[in-house]
């Protein structure tokens, strides 16, 4: 497809993970004109995808472009990376602490490639944000400049150019820029912002709520209980939000109510596939087991109960979503549980709000 007019000059990147995301994200770039490098842990994809371009675990009818090689399992030399305009994380949240400390030697702090993370996920242990682990990994000043893209983009519709959109954010301005210039095509819009905090707890939190959506599709209800479920989920993520310290106005963009809509009314969408086969009776471990594929809500779901819990927000459908996966909680009985719920006004930020993303600016050096 013909690349847009005023777009990024020809860079060299490396997406790091060959996943469904980093994979697709690897096609649209190569088709984009860019000379692209996907790195993969598993020596037998790496050979495969080289000699047929396609992928053997994902996506695995689509012809990837020319454009594209695959290198790995080992992770990419400094010399390597010294050659690279842009690195692509697309992993799963849990691994980029280690993935980051092994390449942070790698990374010259003058010649830095622009960094732009896909992950959507809180890290269990720590209950940090990627944001945070880069800081804690590779430092203030590489984590003042890094960059995140999210939205609602399932891969498999971006392989086909559907038209998608998605946020790009950064602490720094100039690099979110960047970024959209290099993904930016008349098939696949960027609109930038300031707020990476926001969009990073808007990508986690909305695969905690399609697990919610898709338990109610699951037992068999309907349209009205459908937009009601995420119209509340929408009102909770922003609350859970604005206490974290993120801009409100986050959660009403693409990587916001965008992709929660999405994800919360998709049957593609693999956390609400997960809710999906819980409501209609299966068993947690039988469903990952057969699942095929990762569903960060699951993880995340663990870690936002601990972050609900220390912020002391009212979070009623994330709760009863950890409920149902980590104590056995009935279904039926979470249901009216929450619908007995008294009344509520409807939208009601915190009073007290911001101490995480405090915490975190006073880390970067950035508090007023």
């Amino acid at each position: 497809m013909p690349v847009a007019d005023g777009a990024h000059p020809k860079c060299k990147v490396l997406v790091l993970g060959a996943g469904n995301f980093g994979s697709c994200l690897a096609d649209h770039l190569g088709d984009s004109e860019h000379e692209v490098f996907l790195w993969s842990r598993s020596a037998e994809l790496v050979a495969k995808f080289n000699e047929t371009h396609r992928n053997p675990e994902c996506l695995q009818d689509h012809v990837f472009p020319e454009t594209i090689k695959a290198i790995g399992p080992e992770l990419p030399s400094a010399d390597v990376i010294k050659n690279m305009d842009v690195l692509l994380f697309a992993i799963p949240t849990e691994g980029v602490r280690a993935t980051l400390t092994d390449l942070r030697p790698r990374l010259d702090e003058e010649q830095l490639p622009l960094l732009i993370f896909v992950n959507k996920g809180i890290e269990i242990a720590t209950r940090s944000l990627t944001l945070e682990i880069i800081a804690d990994t590779c430092g203030i000043k590489i984590a003042t400049v890094a960059t995140f893209i999210s939205g609602p983009s399932f891969a498999k519709e971006i392989v086909r150019r559907q038209p998608t959109s998605v946020s790009v954010a950064s602490l720094s301005e100039s690099h979110a820029e960047k970024a959209s210039r290099v993904f930016h095509q008349p098939w696949f819009r960027c609109y930038t912002g300031g707020d990476p905090v926001g969009i990073e707890l808007a990508g986690a939190l909305k695969n905690v709520y399609a697990i919610a959506t898709g338990v109610s599709d699951g037992l068999g209800f309907e349209n009205n209980t459908r937009a009601m479920l995420i119209t509340r989920c929408l009102s909770e993520m922003t609350r859970i939000g604005a206490a974290y310290g993120a801009s409100p106005l986050t959660f009403l963009s693409l990587a916001g109510v965008g992709d929660l809509f999405l994800t919360c009314s998709s049957p593609t969408s693999r956390n609400y596939t997960v809710g999906y086969r819980l409501g209609k009776g299966e068993k947690l471990e039988d469903i990952i087991r057969t699942l095929g594929s990762v569903a960060e809500g699951v993880t995340t779901t663990k870690a936002l109960r601990k972050v609900i819990d220390e912020l002391g927000v009212d979070a009623p459908i994330a709760t009863a979503v950890y409920g149902i996966l980590y104590e056995g909680k009935d279904l039926q009985g979470t249901v009216r549980g929450l619908m007995s719920l008294p009344p509520l006004r409807e939208l009601d930020l915190p009073a007290q709000a911001g101490g995480p993303v405090k915490r975190l600016m006073q880390k970067l050096g950035l508090s007023a």
